[in-house]
């Protein structure tokens, strides 16, 4: 008979034993040894039971602890992750601020390199309106110099002109220069006015013609005709009386050959008299015309002769 895997007699004590002596096998029938192996393997297999079920407690409570400390790690994770995410969370919208400071920077560089290349061009476009207003300055300096020299030359020849014309003038009557010309005056000594009247007598007509033969080879002067009387009479009529003979001896002018356009006359009556007085040769004296001859490049209005 195979030996059951158990020896019953080496594994029972044979005092106080907590189980019932076995009977002697050798006394008892095969059925009894065969209900007793089975309640001996029904035993052990209660005690293999027993060890599993305490060996999976074990196992249940280490599973438990560990799956306590598994949700406590969890519970720790998802706090880190919920750290980590407003973390993250932080850190987008501080990467949207930068970028948004950074978009904005970009856009403050561009237009300042826009403004900086358009204050390029000003000062390029300043440098150059600078040159050119530089060279305009030089040119209309040179310009300047050259008519300052022209005028020069022009005012030595006038003034040429001018001695030449009052050395020949002076010859026939009374010549004297003034800042824009000369001035003849034709009175007593050239040609004489009674009292009271504006004709001129016909031994006074050579006088005149000889004056307009020296005018008549004038280029660019005007020629000014003045009336004056004594001091008898009103001043309206010797206002009158003045212009007729101022008008008299302009038309003995125009009669001589000199163009109508150059002659301008007035009458300027008792004022301004040449000799002060009410004696008769004062007034003979007054009774007078002037004639002015004026550049006429450099007047721009009638000038009274004094």
């Amino acid at each position: 008979m195979t030996r059951m895997p158990f020896d019953i007699e080496e594994q029972v004590p044979q005092q106080d034993a907590p189980f019932p002596a076995a009977p002697d096998p050798s006394s008892q029938p095969p059925n009894d040894r065969s209900a007793r192996a089975r309640s001996i393997a029904g035993v052990a297999l209660g005690a293999i039971a027993l060890v599993l079920a305490c060996a999976l407690g074990v196992l249940g409570l280490w599973l438990f602890r560990s799956v306590r400390r598994m949700d406590r790690r969890v519970a720790q994770l998802g706090q880190q992750v919920d750290r980590l995410n407003r973390r993250i969370g932080g850190a987008e919208q501080q990467s949207q601020s930068l970028a948004q400071q950074a978009a904005q920077a970009a856009a403050s560089a561009n237009a300042a390199a826009q403004q900086r290349d358009e204050a390029k061009q000003a000062e390029e476009s300043s440098a150059a309106q600078a040159q050119t207003a530089l060279q305009a300055a030089v040119s209309a300096q040179d310009q300047a110099k050259q008519a300052e020299q022209k005028a020069e030359e022009y005012r030595k020849q006038r003034e040429e002109e001018l001695q030449q014309l009052q050395h020949v003038l002076g010859q026939i009557a009374e010549t004297h220069r003034t800042a824009v010309g000369l001035v003849m005056t034709l009175g007593e000594k050239s040609i004489r006015f009674d009292f009271d009247k504006a004709d001129i007598k016909p031994q006074y007509r050579d006088v005149l013609n000889r004056i307009a033969g020296v005018l008549m080879t004038l280029n660019q002067y005007s020629i000014y005709v003045y009336g004056y009387t004594d001091d008898v009479g009103t001043r309206d009529y010797n206002l009158k009386l003045s212009a007729r003979r101022a008008e008299a001896v302009r038309s003995a002018l125009i009669q001589a050959g000199i163009k109508p356009a150059v002659i301008t006359n007035k009458g300027f009556g008792k004022s301004d008299p040449r000799v002060k007085g009410d004696t008769s040769k004062a007034r003979s004296a007054n009774r007078r015309v002037e004639i002015g001859i004026v550049d006429s490049r450099i007047l721009t209005e009638p000038v009274v002769a004094k």
